[in-house]
């Protein structure tokens, strides 16, 4: 994706939002298939979304705590491959616990547990936090210019040529021939 001015794209959003939304319920269930599903004889959808099934009191409840919390750390290295914006991961990360919000009220109703919103805004703070971390490492990575350093010396005199081919082809249509000349130079230089 090319980082300059953004076009309004809904249809990119929209798109984005759904596929993060969709890994992140495939890594919060190979998450709770790992943690929770040893422990209980039928794994179900009411351990993704009943606020009830997140509680510190049982081992359990940790289990399915802790899935939580890796699903967000999934989720963010999913942000780096999907948003790739730093400035966006906020954004994506907010819409998909709002979005869990919504379904977990037409599942089980109001999240009445404390625990249910101190997991959920950990996993946003966890997720949005990283996915901002990668995308700026990713952002700020050097971007190799392998025509001038294919090699790893530097060569000093083949950037001056190409420089100044450049300069000469920018003077006018006589100085066309020298700088042909001097393209020419650079392949034996």
């Amino acid at each position: 994706m090319f980082y300059g001015a953004m076009v309004w794209d809904p249809w990119l959003i929209v798109s984005q939002i759904v596929c993060l939304q969709c890994l992140y319920y495939l890594a919060l269930g190979l998450s709770m298939a790992l943690l929770v599903g040893a422990r209980v004889p039928r794994l179900t959808l009411l351990y993704f979304f009943d606020f009830a099934t997140l509680t510190p009191r049982t081992p359990t409840g940790w289990c399915a705590i802790a899935s939580f919390l890796l699903a967000a750390v999934a989720g963010a290295g999913f942000m780096l491959y999907v948003i790739e914006r730093a400035k966006k991961c906020l954004d994506f990360a907010a819409t998909l616990y709002i979005i869990h919000l919504f379904i977990c009220i037409v599942y089980g109703g109001w999240p009445a547990s404390v625990t249910w919103w101190v997991v959920n805004i950990a996993g946003l703070a966890i997720m949005a936090l990283l996915g901002e971390y990668l995308c700026i490492r990713r952002e700020l990575k050097e971007i190799p210019i392998s025509r001038l350093r294919a090699s790893k010396q530097f060569n000093p005199t083949k950037c001056l040529f190409v420089s100044f081919a450049y300069f000469l082809s920018t003077c006018g249509l006589h100085s066309n021939l020298l700088a042909c000349l001097f393209s020419l130079l650079l392949i034996f230089v």
